[in-house]
């Protein structure tokens, strides 16, 4: 019976303490880089193993880069890199086999050299060097140094290289799980952000906490501009159709912009020319009759943040003066002051009107133009979205149907493809007018096509031609009803029937006869 070694079995204790402590050392930081300075503290102090060093494989290069290490400032583990079988670190990568250099060899002198020591420094020296294995792979290295005193030299060797490559495996299990936590939270970001985009699809955003509605190109080509220009202090110029949304593009370029003051926003056209120039400018207290206080204009107000001057083109020459000052030289003075007052002001101003031919006839100054040309944007007509007018038309009815206290819970089949032939001439505000009157009048939680104004209904507008006879009034009406009947029963022609009151053989009939696609109807 072999009797225990009191000094060893004091050893392999105080072995086994160390470890535990390693081991609570790597779970009390969330990073693994920020627990290898307490573990070569904890070597050099508790163990005896010196000038400690921790490489690990950076993926993006394939090199071995010193993560930390005794002794090196931070600029030399910067610099700090080996290649694949390069020094006896490059070789323990390359070959996953730990190198001892427990004499003084030829390498080991070069090292002792490199590290200023003398030969009476380098009697009874050991060089560890092991790997650190992670998925059947090499994933870094762990390197020590020890001065052989009171233990024979090969059982010190020895202890001291199933030590490390204990600390190299409890270092792998830690990376391995800290590689495992950043995966799932890569994977539950990218969850929440595909959650995020299908909301968007679904709810027909353009983009994450946009106002905007649709999926058009036109719209996203759009859109790219928007992006490009908010994050500048650029002025921007909306053109485009009345009714087009410009209002709602203008809220989007400063909702992307990093601009931290408000939107303050004026409609040019809505303001008598008398009161236009204190609204934009403000006024003193008596600079004119009712003026009975100080007051700050739009300009001063949007300090800081984003002015939007709608219908821009309806200003007059006196006011495209003054405006033209201010872009100029951010500043301006209230009306009937002396004081003047810089302004932080990123400008967006938007026109239905065509400015260059405004400027040709006199009626826009040419270099207020240039001015405001700066970044034009133009916003596109319903006609060039028609793949949009679904999602708006979905969008409104449900805002209207809250509003309104109302269950509408689709809209008819005809009256889609009657949005849908429309030319739309006063583009996403006329649809929004549409589709409000038609939630008021629908009665049966639908939005029918006979609930639209009648001017979508005219022969003019949906291009179809004119119904002069009681016949074809009554076979668009009984299509209708059918196509209606086959929305209802999801293609099934008996129980469209039978919610027609009629036979199947008269639906049959019938469907052949208006040239139906009862199988569109049916679900995918």
């Amino acid at each position: 019976m072999k009797i225990a070694n009191p000094t060893e079995t004091a050893l392999d204790l105080a072995e086994l303490e160390l470890l535990f402590d390693i081991a609570r050392t790597f779970d009390k930081y969330v990073e693994l880089q920020a627990a290898l300075g307490p573990l070569l503290s904890l070597l050099e102090l508790r163990a005896g193993l010196t000038r400690g060093m921790v490489t690990l494989l950076d993926r993006s290069t394939g090199l071995l880069k010193i993560e930390e290490a005794c002794g090196l400032t931070y600029e030399e583990k910067q610099r700090g890199i080996y290649r694949l079988g390069e020094g006896l670190v490059g070789r323990v990568f390359e070959s996953g086999q730990t190198i001892i250099v427990p004499d003084l060899s030829k390498e080991s002198r070069f090292l002792n050299r490199a590290k200023n020591r003398t030969r009476a420094d380098m009697v009874g020296l050991s060089y560890y060097c092991v790997p650190i294995r992670s998925g059947g792979g090499v994933i870094g290295t762990l390197s020590a140094e020890r001065r052989i005193q009171d233990m024979a030299p090969e059982t010190q060797i020895v202890r001291d290289r199933t030590f490390l490559e204990k600390i190299s495996s409890i270092m792998a299990d830690s990376a391995k799980l800290r590689q495992r936590i950043v995966d799932e939270r890569f994977r539950s970001v990218q969850r929440e952000e595909a959650e995020i985009r299908r909301d968007n699809i679904e709810g027909g955003r353009i983009a994450n906490g946009s106002k905007i509605i649709g999926t058009s190109s036109a719209l996203r080509d759009m859109y790219e501009l928007l992006c490009q220009v908010a994050t500048s202090n650029a002025t921007v110029l909306l053109t485009g159709e009345s009714g087009t949304g410009k209002e709602l593009v203008a809220d989007e370029i400063h909702r992307l912009s990093k601009r931290g003051g408000e939107l303050v926003k004026i409609n040019c056209a809505a303001l008598p020319e008398s009161i236009i120039e204190s609204e934009l400018f403000g006024h003193e207290k008596g600079a004119f009759t009712g003026a009975i206080s100080q007051r700050k204009g739009r300009f001063e107000l949007a300090h800081r943040g984003t002015l939007f001057l709608d219908e821009i083109g309806e200003v007059s020459p006196q006011t495209q003066v003054k405006l033209l000052r201010v872009l100029q030289e951010r500043e301006l003075e209230r009306v009937g002051g002396a004081t003047t007052i810089k302004v932080d002001v990123r400008l967006i101003a938007a026109t239905n009107r065509n400015l260059e031919e405004a400027v040709k006839e006199g009626r826009f100054r040419e270099d207020l133009y240039y001015r405001l040309n700066v970044f034009p944007v133009r916003v596109p007509s319903l006609r060039e979205r028609k793949s949009d007018i679904t999602l708006l038309a979905d969008y409104f009815t449900e805002k209207y149907a809250k509003r309104n206290n109302k269950t509408i819970s689709r809209i008819s089949t005809s009256a889609i493809e009657l949005l849908a032939r429309y030319s739309w001439p006063g583009n996403v505000r006329e649809l929004e007018n549409c589709i409000e009157r038609a939630v008021i009048l629908s009665s049966d939680s639908v939005i029918h096509a006979y609930n639209l104004p009648p001017s979508l209904q005219s022969a003019v507008s949906t291009k179809t031609e004119p119904t002069t006879t009681l016949s074809a009034a009554l076979s668009r009406l009984e299509k209708e009803l059918i196509e209606e009947a086959l929305t209802l029963s999801e293609g099934n022609m008996a129980l469209a029937a039978r919610r027609l009151g009629i036979t199947e053989r008269q639906i049959g009939l019938r469907v052949h006869h208006y040239g139906i696609n009862f199988h569109r109807y049916r679900p995918t």
